[in-house]
Formats: C-alpha cells, sequence, structure tokens
C-alpha cells in the first residue's frame, strides 16, 4: 500500500522501525523484541557427548553409550548429537600456541579436532541410522531428522577464524560448551543435555577433592554468583545464557552411569539441573558481564 512507502528526500522507502537507522543502535535493538520468535526444533533434544570425558576413555565409555542412544531412537525420542575433541584439542592448541597461531587459527584447528569423533561415532551409529554432519550446515538438519537419522555434529562454535579475542590469555574463550548452548538457543530446541564422566555440578572439582558437594539442583543467578573455584561447563555460556530467549533448562548427567540419559531425554531430574530464572532481560537490554 501507498501508506507503507514514504519519500521526499528524493528516495522511496518502505516504511520500517529499521529504516534508515543504525543497526547497532540500542534504542533500535530493543525494538525487534519480540515474543513471537519462531521455535525451529521445539521437539528435537540437543546431546552434548565430552570428548576428553567420554571418548577419550576409549570402547569402556563409548559403546554402552552408544547402545543406550540406539534404544533412545527407539523409543521415539528425536535428538542431535554434538561431540567434543577430547585430549587431541589440547595437544593441538598447545602445538598452535608454540607456533605463534592467532586465536581464530587455534579456534580453526580445535573444530577439525571435534570432526574425527564425529565420524568415529558415526561409525558407531550407522546400523541404526546416523549421519554426520558438515561443518555448520545446519540447513541440512531437517533433511536428517525428517528421514529418521541421527544427525551428529561438531561442538565447536562455528566462530573458527573470526574467534572473538578473549579478555584474557590466548585460547578461544568460546568452547565446545558454549557451542552447545548457541546451537540449542538459536534452534530453540527442546533439551540441552551435556554427557560428562561425573554425576553433574560440583562446588569444586571432584577428582581433586573427595569432599567436592554435589548440587543437584541450581538456579543461573545463583550459579552466577557462587563464583565455584572450577566448573564442568564454560563461563561463557553462563554469561550468554542471562540474555538468551529459549533456553530455559540444562542438564549435566553421568555418561558413564547406564539409563541416565535416557531418563533425561524423558524430562527426569537426573545428574545435575540447571534453570534459567525469568529476570527480565533480552537480547536487547544492555547486561553486564562483570
Amino acid at each position: 500500500m501507498s501508506s507503507d512507502l514514504l519519500t521526499g528526500d528524493g528516495r522511496t522507502h518502505i516504511k520500517s522501525k529499521l529504516m534508515r537507522e543504525s543497526l547497532q543502535d540500542r534504542d533500535v535493538i530493543r525494538s525487534t523484541d519480540s515474543d513471537r520468535d519462531l521455535k525451529i526444533y521445539p521437539d528435537v533434544a540437543l546431546v552434548g557427548i565430552g570428548g576428553q570425558s567420554i571418548f577419550d576413555r576409549g570402547a569402556s565409555a563409548i559403546l554402552p553409550l552408544v547402545e543406550e542412544i540406539a534404544e533412545a531412537k527407539q523409543e521415539g525420542h528425536r535428538m542431535v548429537l554434538a561431540v567434543g575433541g577430547g585430549t587431541r584439542v589440547r595437544h593441538t592448541a598447545s602445538i598452535a600456541l608454540d607456533l605463534g597461531l592467532p586465536v581464530g587459527g587455534v579456534a580453526q584447528l580445535v573444530g577439525a579436532m571435534e570432526e574425527l569423533n564425529a565420524v568415529l561415532l558415526n561409525a558407531l551409529l550407522a546400523k541404526h541410522g546416523s549421519m554426520t554432519m558438515q561443518r555448520d550446515h545446519f540447513w541440512e538438519l531437517p533433511l536428517y531428522l525428517s528421514a529418521g537419522m541421527i544427525p551428529i555434529a561438531i561442538s565447536i562454535p562455528p566462530y573458527h577464524l573470526w574467534e572473538p579475542p578473549p579478555e584474557e590469555g590466548h585460547l578461544p574463550a568460546h568452547g565446545s560448551d558454549f557451542g552447545l548452548f548457541q546451537l540449542a538457543e538459536v534452534l530453540a530446541m527442546k533439551q540441552l543435555i551435556f554427557v560428562k564422566d561425573e554425576n553433574g555440578l560440583y562446588d569444586r572439582d571432584p577428582k581433586k577433592h573427595e569432599d567436592a558437594k554435589f548440587i543437584p539442583r541450581i538456579g543461573l543467578d545463583e550459579l552466577l554468583a557462587s563464583d565455584f573455584e572450577e566448573n564442568i561447563l564454560d563461563k561463557q555460556l553462563f554469561k550468554s545464557w542471562r540474555v538468551a530467549r529459549n533456553v530455559n533448562r540444562i542438564q549435566i548427567i553421568n555418561g558413564l552411569s547406564r539409563g541416565q540419559l535416557r531418563a533425561a531425554l524423558r524430562g527426569e531430574d537426573v545428574g545435575t539441573v540447571i534453570t534459567r530464572e525469568d529476570n527480565g532481560e533480552s537480547p536487547g537490554k544492555e547486561v553486564s558481564n562483570g
């Protein structure tokens, strides 16, 4: 309609709240906030399998988990698997730092290490219907899922050579845990489950401290305020979660404990459950990470 067109400066514009405005303007960003976000995969769970915690343990850890994934598929659970790279990532990053590679170069190599574990897992799950997803080819997910297959992705976020400079040090700040969160958030997936080699979250590393306290359930605000000495998940994940829209619950389970994954997929409170309270923040509001 003509009322939707604006003229007067020698040009014709389509009337829009973004017209002739900087997309970095905070008022403009805030005006794009909406309660009508399309949830792309609200019935699909994202399951992240730890590289060092699961894959590096070999057959004793991987094979029982593969059987449980196959059983979960038979039960009708729709899921996307994502893998970490494990100790190879640390070795590769160490060599890259010795050679003086920039942060983006290190991030690019980390993703390549994860792809090896994706191929390995696909070989084990092939008879149950699985497919490795090319790096960042998220548009292929509908094809795999509609065909009843289990897509296997890598966990590292798709920054690669464009990895933002870290606040301190020279290692990429956005690791595999953050990459999983990012994928679950932008696709609005039903669940985000981290499969580790511990029962869940502790106030200290239970491998180093016998008196470490297990935390079965905790809220995001409380977790951020607690400032644990060590955390089983990336700190950047929790900082970004404060302004997320879709992920409201994250679960950490023990992949060495048979049955925990299927229980988590059914929505049971096994392992550690972390919830995000409604703090009134939105992506259009400025939030301090301090």
